[in-house]
């Protein structure tokens, strides 16, 4: 249990105006612009036109991804982000963050995924959203075929993410630079039900592999939350085993879905996004010789302190009538 007390609250007023949506374009957008560009050069563009594309394609392969005035506008389109959608974040025990040594990672692990998991720009550090000591290099993990895009690479990295393969996790906890990421990934997509409003599917059961990793170097595991993420976008999921398989294989789901003013692939609906941090759970270091029971015990732990932290703040989000459902 926490006391409300002691919780670190900090919430931006919502505008959806000119500036925030460009700002949400600029960042989001590319996952349309990027299908749209192909389509029209694959079916509509002359010569000329797909010689032009084909170059800027060209041109964002050979640019690097750590340019400075790519990190201020970065920065920039947090800041409008912030905005659009109304950030709210709540730090359950803010001290206990503070209290853990520099030299250590903190690894936030993001429930739930949805659609995108967008909400992970919370942690970008321009934000100040969490405590400083996680410091300017803190990131947001995803799948490494963002980063493998034109434009998108770009972007993506711009605003915090880097890869989320094992070599760049074990990096970052041996350097002790936190980061946050969404255990349950894409195999949470292909869980979505329309038929099961009230259902939110995490795929935790079998995640374990950060746990041994966390236990490595102990690294302490922060549960946190995101909420009203669902509806952001409507979509239209293929189901069946070949499917998930590919997801699996190629890092996300082929599929369809919508978001503000029905624009395909577009940016997300205006939605007033609240995340909500628990309290640290301590990691025991084992180095080279994780025992199979302590990763069994902080899964269990992590498991339980994920459902409490979403039941303590499920009302106030309006999700009374709500559960989360662990496969």
């Amino acid at each position: 249990m926490t006391d409300k007390e002691e919780w670190t609250v900090r919430s931006t007023r919502q505008d959806s105006g000119f500036l925030p949506t460009l700002g949400v374009t600029l960042w989001l957008g590319w996952n349309g612009g990027i299908i749209c560009l192909a389509l029209y050069s694959a079916f509509f563009a002359g010569f000329r036109e797909r010689t032009a594309i084909l170059g800027l394609v060209l041109v964002s392969y050979l640019t690097p991804r750590d340019l400075s005035i790519g990190f201020r506008l970065g920065n920039w389109c947090m800041s409008q982000a912030e905005k659009y959608f109304g950030l709210t974040t709540i730090l359950e025990n803010e001290d206990a963050l503070l209290k853990v040594p520099r030299e250590k990672a903190i690894i936030y692990a993001f429930e739930p995924h949805d659609i995108l998991p967008y909400p992970v720009f919370a942690f970008n550090s321009s934000l100040k959203r969490f405590p400083s000591h996680n410091g300017k290099d803190f990131s947001a993990l995803m799948t490494s075929v963002i980063f493998q895009l034109p434009f998108l690479r770009q972007m993506y990295t711009w605003v915090g993410g880097n890869p989320i393969d094992k070599a760049t996790f074990k990096r970052r906890l041996a350097r002790g630079e936190s980061f946050a990421f969404v255990p349950g990934g894409v195999q949470e997509v292909t869980n979505l039900d329309p038929a099961s409003p009230t259902d939110i599917p995490l795929y935790l059961k079998s995640r374990k592999g950060f746990i041994r990793l966390a236990l490595a170097t102990g690294a302490p595991i922060v549960p946190v939350f995101g909420f009203n993420i669902d509806g952001s976008y409507g979509y239209w999921i293929p189901r069946g085993g070949l499917v998930t398989k590919l997801a699996r294989k190629i890092g996300f789901l082929p599929l369809v879905f919508w978001g503000r003013f029905g624009v395909p692939f577009g940016i997300p609906r205006a939605r007033n996004i609240a995340v909500v941090c628990g309290k640290p759970i301590d990691v025991p270091c084992e180095g080279d010789n994780v025992k199979e029971e302590t990763v069994a015990k902080i899964h269990a732990d992590f498991l339980q302190a994920m459902e409490a932290l979403f039941e303590r703040h499920k009302n106030e989000n309006g999700y009374g009538s709500r559960k989360i459902r662990i496969i």
